[in-house]
């Protein structure tokens, strides 16, 4: 299996259908998580997305995650201490949740140095950043 990384967007996401997207917040796990994480599901043979996988910021990012997101097997959702305060992080989580429903994908969800009770109740820096996407919509 061909391993995407590092193309334009354009030929990238609309060439292949991923089977995993990572979605996580680079700032908090990047370097000490995701990039094993990444390697770990390429060696097994995974078309993997990840955020450095070609989309450059601009106007079709929204639409080339979209792009990213349909279709997929499963998407890892790895929660860290401030993916909600990334407006990026909670929109990504509406449109794997949104096309699970659709497709009925795996969603697994990662808990980083996160208690998932702090998500669940709305906790800590959850509270604050929930509040502000909401504000958003």
């Amino acid at each position: 299996m061909e391993i995407v990384r590092n193309q334009k967007a354009s030929s990238s996401t609309s060439q292949c259908s991923y089977q995993v997207f990572l979605s996580f917040r680079g700032e908090d796990t990047r370097k000490a998580f995701v990039d094993h994480l990444y390697t770990a599901l390429v060696q097994a043979g995974f078309l993997t997305f990840g955020d450095d996988d070609g989309i450059e910021r601009g106007e079709g990012i929204k639409f080339e995650l979209q792009k990213a997101i349909q279709g997929l097997r499963i998407s890892i959702v790895v929660f860290s201490k401030h993916y909600a305060s990334s407006s990026w992080c909670l929109d990504e989580l509406v449109m794997i949740v949104k096309d699970r429903r659709i497709s009925g994908h795996v969603v697994l969800p990662v808990f980083y140095h996160v208690d998932p009770s702090h998500m669940r109740n709305r906790t800590e820096s959850f509270e604050e950043a929930f509040k502000k996407h909401e504000e958003r919509f």
